[in-house]
C-alpha cells in the first residue's frame, strides 16, 4: 500500500502515508530474549516475531513513537497518549502471558503502578505455547 491514513494509539494521531508507519512488537524482541526467549528453538523465535495469532502483538504506530520505545519496557516507556497506557500494559502483561515470558520484580512493580490506576476489566489470552 502506497498511501492510506493510519491511527498511532502510542502518541494519539494520524498519520498520514506509510513512510510514517512502523509495526511494534508491543514486547519488543530483544525484551523477549531477555525474558526467556534466548531458551526457544529458532523456529519458535521466528514464530514470536511474527505473531498473527493475537492482534496485541503486533501494532501498527507512528515511526516515531516506535523508534522512542525502541526496546524498552514499561518501566522506561509508556506510550505519550496517556488515555491508552491502561490498554498498553495489559496488553503487555497478555502478550508476555500468552508466550510465557518472564518478568523481573522492577517491571513487575512498574505494571502494577500502572494497573492500579485502571479499571477492572477482564483480559483474554490466548496461551502460544
Amino acid at each position: 500500500m502506497t498511501g492510506g491514513e493510519w491511527y498511532s494509539l502510542y502518541d494519539d494521531q494520524y498519520i498520514n502515508g506509510a513512510r510514517g508507519v512502523d509495526i511494534d512488537h508491543l514486547v519488543p524482541l530483544a525484551e523477549a530474549w531477555d525474558s526467556g526467549a534466548y531458551a526457544w528453538p529458532a523456529k519458535e523465535r521466528e514464530t514470536y516475531a511474527n505473531d498473527l495469532g493475537d492482534e496485541q502483538a503486533l501494532i501498527a504506530v507512528s515511526a516515531a513513537s516506535n523508534r522512542s520505545k525502541a526496546d524498552q519496557d514499561p518501566v522506561a516507556w509508556l506510550p505519550l497518549a496517556a488515555g491508552y497506557r491502561c490498554q498498553y500494559v495489559t496488553d503487555w502483561v497478555a502478550d508476555r502471558t500468552r508466550w510465557g515470558l518472564k518478568v523481573d520484580a522492577t517491571e513487575r512493580d512498574a505494571l502494577a503502578d500502572q494497573l492500579g490506576g485502571c479499571s477492572d476489566a477482564p483480559v483474554t489470552v490466548t496461551l502460544a505455547r
